[in-house]
């Protein structure tokens, strides 16, 4: 469910069990998750690019994603509070999820 607002961030001691939840996912500053993915070749970069703005433009959650040859970075956070909730790591797992099926998927 998309933040409306007016929700405050996760604190410390609420987000320490949700991280061991997504695996290679990292909290900065207790403000947003950071993970980096890498891929084969630029082809299989841009179809995981793909494949999580099509989660994003699903769930009404969008991440920042920088991407290139071979990797692609992803933040995420909740724009409408400026920091974290349950749904961004829900958000992380969607993630790693279809990165799997990705041909050309480098797992760390």
């Amino acid at each position: 469910m998309p933040c409306r607002g007016g929700t405050p961030p996760l604190t410390a001691a609420e987000i320490a069990p949700l991280i061991g939840q997504v695996k290679g996912w990292a909290v900065e500053r207790e403000h947003h998750l950071h993970k980096t993915f890498r891929f084969k070749d630029f082809k299989a970069t841009l179809e995981f690019v793909n494949r999580v703005g099509a989660i994003a433009e699903q769930e009404g959650h969008h991440p920042d994603i920088c991407f290139g040859w071979g990797k692609a970075t992803i933040e995420i956070w909740t724009h409408k509070i400026d920091g974290l909730t349950e749904s961004d790591f829900i958000l992380a797992a969607k993630i790693d999820e279809v990165v799997v099926a990705v041909p050309g998927f480098r797992p760390a």
